[in-house]
């Protein structure tokens, strides 16, 4: 599995934004994942809507969710709290 470099640790490449459009999909941390992974999902939307969701959960809550990226690249709560504060984030 390759790592987008645009989103890593929630840090910029320098390369542009970090692919706030690209689809996006919303998991329950540890749901196994594979083949399957897609069926699992719980939510779909593109990266800023799933982080906008994940940030109207109470905080209890939040790290019990992951976004996949365009299949490639699982974020956990602490990437998508990172990304959040980015000054590039979409407003809603």
């Amino acid at each position: 599995m390759s790592q987008s470099p645009t989103t890593f640790r929630g840090e910029s490449s320098g390369v542009g934004d970090a692919g706030w459009n690209d689809a996006s999909a919303l998991h329950r941390r540890n749901d196994g994942g594979g083949v399957l992974a897609g069926l699992k999902a719980v939510r779909h939307g593109t990266l800023a809507e799933l982080i906008r969701f994940i940030l109207t959960l109470p905080e209890a809550d939040r790290a019990d969710y992951e976004i996949e990226k365009s299949g490639d690249h699982r974020l956990a709560i602490g990437e998508i709290l990172k990304l959040a504060k980015r000054p590039d984030f979409p407003a809603a």
